[in-house]
């Protein structure tokens, strides 16, 4: 962390809360927690305190899973497939036939969901160390994955599966004894299904329209009959205009940029479905993929949730418990939730508590990536986890489930390395605190700067030994060397006596995954840690514990 950092840290008013290493106890922000109800704008919301659950856990993982896992063809398939000539739109008339005939509602119709064993997965993931589960609760496709009470004909438990699959992670996750997250991302089908209302410009079918045109009464003699399409598509409404970069929705994502912007009616049914996942499901986090708020600024829905969650919480109690998350956030928006990072971690410890999202491999489950093995590894996703620690941040982890409710084999050997590396060295992740720098060494020189709502994972060079990550906790601080120094010995300079950060003598030094004492020597350019000649188990990641 840079001079101008530290000074920005230092400057905030809740530094001394957030990275004291002296507050380690729990509970320790409840006096400066306001006991007051919420009101739904940002400065009350502005009083909301990260509960120390979520900063405990640093690690959760999600089941970002529903009927675009069918076709298993990535992410936003729902989209994509009316998008004439692109890979999905191929693919889809390929196994399904033209979206005019067969569009996204009868993908939902095929999805079954019949090897989904939510009990069994969630606790694999318990084992593999994650401290808390998500699951999606409905998606940009517009179909809530739970008994919806707003959207009552258009959800899991009357098409497709036919299941309450919101109820089901819940129960699980409860079962298990992890804090139960649900992810929102409907506020967007508004513009997100806009492709759904087009038709081919070539070939026999141009100019016939896609299905998202379709309405009710379109329906006689039909499998979906009695059902209107646009409680779906949610598309009787004019277009947005072509975005500025004329190729992506997403400079759209705030509600500007030639955006259509959805109807009071859209805005306050989205709100009705939220706070009735809230009311029926209790989660303890909330996961919203928008910039801020759902539907801010256009509309105050998002806001008026947020007090709900925390006004519920509250009475609930005592303090706050609850987590809402949020992207692209303001000074001021970070004060009133935790920020999420999208792919990709921040460069430098941050002031408030936050997390990023990634999956090991497209967010949506894909065929391609298990065929050409394009899965992130485990070494990735523990030093990806160990540097977002290291900052003040959690990682929430997806792993793509099949449209059949399984995951495949190598994901599954992923997850279970994961909880080898875990089980030998989670002392030093889980309660921990920033110490006084994130690290040293120099991948993070090679890091990339985050755009827009994160994307600069994998951007840095690969780890060496030379990397160092530090966290704390109960007086100890740990220093986690990136990489097993073949030569045998780790060179931390940040420990050395002359360097500002150390204070205090070293009495002793531990290898946390096998508990063994190592020998070491402190000098003025730094502290030398001498390595046992012995690798243990998943040792690209070696945590020290130095008293």
């Amino acid at each position: 962390m840079n001079r101008r950092n530290a000074l920005k840290l230092a400057a905030s008013g809740l530094v001394g809360l957030y990275l004291s290493p002296l507050l380690a106890q729990k509970n320790v922000f409840s006096s400066s927690v306001s006991n007051e109800p919420f009101e739904p704008n940002w400065d009350s919301l502005a009083k909301y305190v990260v509960p120390d659950w979520f900063r405990d856990a640093k690690f959760g993982m999600w089941a970002h899973w529903g009927p675009q896992c069918e076709p298993e063809a990535g992410d936003w398939y729902g989209r994509g497939m009316y998008e004439e000539g692109s890979g999905q739109y191929k693919s889809h008339v390929e196994k399904y036939g033209h979206p005019s005939k067969f569009g996204f509602k009868d993908v939902i119709n095929v999805w079954k969901a019949d090897k989904w064993n939510p009990e069994e997965l969630v606790n694999l993931y318990k084992e593999a160390g994650a401290k808390y589960f998500m699951a999606m609760a409905n998606h940009h496709d517009n179909l809530d994955l739970y008994d919806s009470k707003y959207q009552p004909e258009w959800n899991s438990t009357k098409i497709g599966p036919k299941k309450d699959i919101i109820g089901g992670w819940e129960k699980a996750a409860r079962k298990a004894g992890l804090p139960f997250a649900a992810s929102v991302h409907a506020a967007h089908a508004w513009n997100w299904f806009d492709t759904s209302k087009g038709a081919d410009k070539n070939g026999p079918l141009a100019g016939v329209p896609y299905d998202g045109n379709l309405t009710k009464a379109d329906g006689a003699g039909t499998w979906w009959e009695g059902l209107d399409p646009q409680d779906l598509y949610a598309q009787n409404h004019p277009l947005s205009g072509t975005p500025s970069n004329n190729s992506s929705i997403h400079s759209q994502w705030n509600w500007g940029d030639g955006a259509s912007v959805p109807s009071s009616a859209y805005s306050e049914k989205f709100h009705d479905r939220t706070i009735d996942l809230i009311e029926k499901y209790n989660p303890d986090m909330i996961y919203f993929d928008d910039t801020a708020f759902p539907l801010w600024p256009v509309s105050d829905a998002g806001l008026r949730i947020a007090a709900h969650m925390y006004n519920k919480s509250l009475q609930k109690n005592k303090t706050v418990q609850a987590v809402i998350t949020g992207k692209i956030l303001t000074e001021q928006q970070r004060k009133t939730m935790v920020w999420d990072i999208e792919k990709g971690q921040s460069n430098n410890i941050e002031p408030l508590p936050w997390q990023t999202d990634t999956c090991i491999g497209n967010w949506h489950y894909d065929r391609n990536v298990y065929n050409n093995k394009r899965y992130k590894s485990a070494k990735t996703v523990i030093h990806t986890l160990i540097d977002v620690v290291s900052k003040n941040g959690n990682l929430m982890l997806n792993i793509p489930v099949r449209g059949d409710g399984s995951i495949d084999e190598l994901e599954r050997a992923i997850v279970l390395e994961i909880g080898v590396w875990m089980k030998l060295n989670s002392k030093s992740i889980y309660g921990t605190r920033p110490w006084k720098i994130f690290g040293e060494g120099p991948q993070q020189a090679s890091a990339g700067a985050l755009t827009a709502q994160g994307f600069n994972e994998g951007k840095g060079k690969p780890y060496t030994a030379e990397d160092i990550r530090f966290a704390q906790k109960d007086k100890k601080l740990y220093a986690t060397v990136m990489a097993w120094p073949e030569n045998g010995t780790a060179v931390i300079k940040n420990l050395g006596t002359s360097n500002p950060y150390h204070t205090e003598k070293i009495r002793q030094i531990k290898l946390v995954s096998t508990g063994e004492k190592l020998k070491f020597k402190q000098s003025e350019q730094g502290l030398e840690v001498y390595f046992p000649s012995k690798k243990p188990e998943a040792s690209y990641a070696n945590p020290l514990e130095i008293i």
